[in-house]
C-alpha cells in the first residue's frame, strides 16, 4: 500500500472515531438533561403557580416559568439564583438542590400594589 493511501485511510477512520465520540458525547447530554425533573411555573400579578415546590435533594431540576402579563423577575435569595420573565415566554432555570430546608422565592420586578406578596417556597427533602 502506497504511503498516500495510507495516509487517506487513517484520516478516514480518525474522522470516524471523532463523529462516533461526538455522537456518543452528545447521547450523555441528551441522558443528563432527560434525567431533570421538569417544574412548571406560572408567574401573573401577584401569585406564584404553585407557590409550593417540593424537591429532592440532589435531583437536577428545571423550572419552566411563564409569566402571563408583565415581566416579573424571579428570586431565590438563598441560592443567588435571578432571572427576569418576559410575558408570554417560557424562561428555565436550572438547578440541583445540595442542601435540605425550606427556601424561598420572589418576585424582584416591581408589578403593582402586592407585588410584595408575589411568593413561594422551595422545599427540598432527603
Amino acid at each position: 500500500m502506497n504511503k498516500s493511501r495510507r495516509q487517506v485511510i487513517l484520516g478516514v477512520v480518525g474522522v470516524g472515531a471523532l463523529a462516533l465520540a461526538g455522537a456518543a458525547g452528545a447521547k450523555s447530554a441528551a441522558a443528563a438533561k432527560a434525567k431533570e425533573k421538569v417544574v412548571k411555573l406560572e408567574a401573573k400579578k401577584f401569585v406564584y403557580t404553585p407557590n409550593r415546590i417540593v424537591l429532592k435533594k440532589g435531583q437536577p431540576v428545571v423550572l419552566e416559568i411563564t409569566s402571563v402579563d408583565f415581566t416579573h423577575g424571579f428570586k431565590i435569595p438563598d441560592w443567588n439564583i435571578r432571572a427576569d420573565l418576559p410575558p408570554g415566554q417560557v424562561t428555565k432555570v436550572h438547578l440541583k438542590p445540595d442542601t435540605e430546608g425550606e427556601f424561598d422565592f420572589l418576585c424582584d420586578n416591581f408589578c403593582g400594589d402586592g407585588h410584595e406578596g408575589m411568593s413561594g417556597k422551595i422545599v427540598v427533602e432527603a
